[in-house]
């Protein structure tokens, strides 16, 4: 299924916030891993479906902050995308960088086409099988190279559902609820 974009809002994971239904105003779009180079240029590792944003926008938000910094170049390499960013200019300034989660603003975000939505959007909704089980919330959702996992945590205890047609049937993103079909051994 799959139909997710970007993976994070501006809010800690895990944190009682994620379960504000109201709309984020930035979202998380990469994190910078350490300086590459000597001239400021900083390694980042892509936290979007849509990695090619950093050739459209020009202004990203770094830190619990939200420093606005703009963006004077980007380049691919391998999995990450290598920025040089106006007023980083050594690796001093970008190794102080390091860790910091960068940001668009929502209203920067690429438009959702129907039937996609945000991950953040996900978090916090009631699941609920096809046959009318109730099996709890949706808490975290895990990215792995086949496919992306809800974590939802409920009476059963955790349960991990694959992103797959199979599974997951309906996501309401208005309604707040998730519709799924448990497959053998998803559920002890």
């Amino acid at each position: 299924m799959n139909n997710r974009r970007d993976p994070l809002p501006s809010l800690p994971q895990g944190s009682d916030a994620a379960f504000d239904s109201s709309e984020p105003q930035f979202l998380v779009v990469g994190r910078i891993l350490r300086p590459h180079g000597v001239r400021g240029e900083l390694r980042v590792e892509v936290h979007t479906a849509y990695p090619e944003r950093f050739a459209l926008y020009r202004t990203l938000y770094i830190g619990p902050t939200l420093v606005p910094y703009r963006i004077k170049k980007h380049r691919f390499h391998k999995n990450l995308v290598l920025l040089t960013l106006d007023g980083i200019d050594d690796r001093t300034q970008a190794e102080a960088l390091r860790g910091q989660w960068l940001q668009i603003a929502l209203e920067d975000a690429i438009p959702l086409q129907k039937g996609e939505y945000y991950t953040y959007q996900v978090i916090g909704m009631q699941v609920t099988t096809d046959d009318g089980q109730e099996l709890g919330h949706v808490i975290e959702m895990m990215e792995t190279g086949a496919n992306d996992v809800y974590i939802v945590q409920g009476p059963r205890g955790e349960i991990l559902l694959p992103d797959i047609p199979t599974v997951i049937l309906k996501v309401d993103v208005p309604g707040r609820q998730m519709t799924v079909h448990l497959l053998d051994g998803l559920v002890e």
